[in-house]
């Protein structure tokens, strides 16, 4: 993988000591996976750190993309690319949509028409006119760590498919967290 900065780094160093929940994300264009990343960006690094866990997105466009992407969605832990899709190929993550499109993520709060129409605007907009990444794959999120222990694999049947972020926290030992901007209402 790819950081920002664009240095190479082994996927395996991003779960060797530690556990790791890595999220593949479609493209840094897709609306769904911005929102996904969006929710991701909401997760307390004092979480993480009590667990002890990591959190990781990986992309597939240029590490060129990492920083604004970082900076649209507010997502402050860690990113990275794999710019030839060899760990999306490796893991079995599909390419194009899959027939099950009545799955949904808790964390697509864009209908499909307005949601394409802004990630179409995105990419109008940014340099070159750079779909930032292949648009038809797809991706998924895994728990791995520490070695070589795979705790979970989740493979995104479709651009709606993201798996819920408090399902993955849970698993991984992390506290959840509340998505919704609804006030907690506590009994005493």
């Amino acid at each position: 993988v790819v950081d920002a900065d664009g240095r190479s780094v082994p996927f395996e160093a991003l779960y060797g000591k530690q556990k790791a929940i890595v999220v593949f994300v479609r493209n840094f264009l897709c609306y769904t996976c911005k929102e996904y990343v969006e929710d991701l960006a909401k997760v307390p690094k004092a979480f993480l750190q009590e667990a002890n866990v990591r959190l990781i997105v990986i992309g597939q466009s240029s590490y060129h993309h990492i920083k604004p992407f970082c900076s649209l969605t507010g997502y402050t832990h860690e990113m990275y690319i794999d710019p030839q899709r060899e760990i999306y190929k490796t893991l079995g993550m599909k390419r194009g949509e899959g027939n099950n499109v009545s799955v949904r993520s808790p964390h697509v709060k864009s209908n499909t028409l307005l949601g394409s129409i802004r990630s179409v605007w995105r990419a109008m907009t940014g340099p070159a006119f750079d779909f930032q990444g292949d648009p038809a794959q797809q991706g998924g999120a895994l728990i791995l760590g520490p070695g070589n222990e795979v705790h979970f694999l989740h493979l995104d049947k479709n651009r709606l498919d993201h798996i819920p972020i408090n399902t993955v926290l849970q698993l991984a030992g992390v506290k959840t967290v509340n998505f919704t901007n609804k006030p907690q209402i506590i009994d005493v």
